[in-house]
This record gives C-alpha cells, structure tokens and sequence, in this order.
C-alpha cells in the first residue's frame, strides 16, 4: 500500500502523520509512503480539497492507495485498526 501525505512545515500533526507512516514503513513490508511539502511544491487547500473531492481547511491530508482517509487523527485511527500499529 501507498501513502501520500499532504503537509506544510510548522504543522504539529504533519509531523506526527509522518512519524506513523515512518512507523509502519520499517514495521511492514507491504507499506511505503511520500511527504509532499504543499508549500514546496506550490499547492493550496483548494488543490487539496480537489484531490479530495470535497473541501478540506486543515494540513495533512492523507490518502491510502489514491483514497482520502482524512487528517492525521483519521490516519492514525485507521493504520491502528487495519495495519498493526
């Protein structure tokens, strides 16, 4: 599976979105993940909020295999139901 996170420096749940992805990176073999530094890379929350396909007002925002999971909270709900964390 494949993990992007949509994220902006300074942010204290992007840091922690990562932190897990990082997590399950060395713990399953079967799991990778890409930061994307929206400020980097020039994207805003509406870019986002189209990916997504709804709107988004918060950073990270995370999809598993091209499917929006949420924010971090979201994300860390789900990698500790359905992948071990």
């Amino acid at each position: 599976m494949f993990v992007e996170i949509f994220g902006r420096p300074g942010c204290p749940y992007c840091v922690r979105a990562k932190q897990i992805a990082e997590q399950l990176t060395e713990e399953r073999d079967d799991f990778e993940f890409r930061y994307v530094d929206i400020n980097a890379e020039g994207l805003t929350k509406d870019d986002l909020a189209v990916k997504a396909g709804k709107p988004v007002t918060t950073v990270p925002q995370i999809f598993l295999d091209e499917q929006h999971i949420g924010g971090c909270t979201d994300f860390e709900a789900y990698a500790r139901a359905n992948l071990g964390l």
